[in-house]
């Protein structure tokens, strides 16, 4: 039988009659650590069903280098890298067939959850669109960090991005996802020994947040073994 991880004694129920999971109280959340977060799902275990959670890509799957990045859509570190060096790694690289690109979600605080929820609900075609919204707008859809704005804020690029109100309801209340990803992301966390974000792993090897130059150099190295 599967545990389950503490999520929250109720819902959030905010206008239009939706109701959103993780209260912030109930929850415990709002760290800007993985420690922190880690204690407040300390439930999590390895029985949770993780295998239906998909790896988001760019690239082509030969490609003869593959970077994961680690990041969380509240991180302002990772925004910076997602506006200014990601898109000229895509040109460079990805587009051209060096390198496979990995995304994988961090969850270090309730928000970060709620807007990974919507943009995999969004599915595989509309994830990567949703991520360059979430991260170039970081601060507008976080704003004041009220948790029914920033919930209508993500429901409004939701919509934006093509999807429904009722895909978005069913998405934000989808309690089995939100065990999945939670015990995804701290499983990945674990075994690729991380600790912050944006971090990296290029064919396998660990690195922290760099510039276009300082990433382009080792992206070439890496070609060049």
């Amino acid at each position: 039988m599967k545990r389950r991880i503490f999520i929250g004694a109720g819902a959030l129920t905010l206008a239009g009659g939706s109701a959103y999971w993780l209260n912030a109280t109930d929850a415990g959340l709002g760290t800007s650590s993985s420690a922190g977060f880690g204690a407040a799902v300390a439930q999590t275990t390895a029985e949770v069903d993780t295998s239906g959670i998909i790896e988001m890509t760019l690239g082509a799957k030969d490609a003869p280098v593959t970077v994961v990045e680690y990041a969380s859509f509240t991180c302002p570190h990772c925004a910076t890298f997602h506006k200014n060096v990601l898109p000229q790694i895509e040109k460079n690289y990805i587009e051209t067939g060096k390198v496979r690109f990995i995304f994988r979600e961090a969850y270090f605080d309730k928000y970060g959850l709620w807007a990974s929820l919507m943009a995999r609900c969004g599915g595989e075609m509309r994830y990567f669109g949703i991520t360059d919204i979430l991260m170039k707008d970081q601060g507008a859809w976080l704003g004041e960090g009220d948790p029914a704005v920033v919930v209508e804020n993500l429901r409004r690029i939701g919509l934006t991005a093509g999807m429904t109100n009722e895909s978005l309801d069913t998405c934000f209340n989808d309690g089995d996802q939100v065990q999945a990803l939670v015990a995804w992301y701290q499983g990945n966390f674990s075994r690729d020994n991380m600790n912050s974000t944006p971090s990296f792993l290029i064919n396998g090897q660990k690195y922290p947040n760099m510039g276009y130059e300082k990433f382009s150099e080792i992206l070439d190295e890496k070609l060049a073994e």
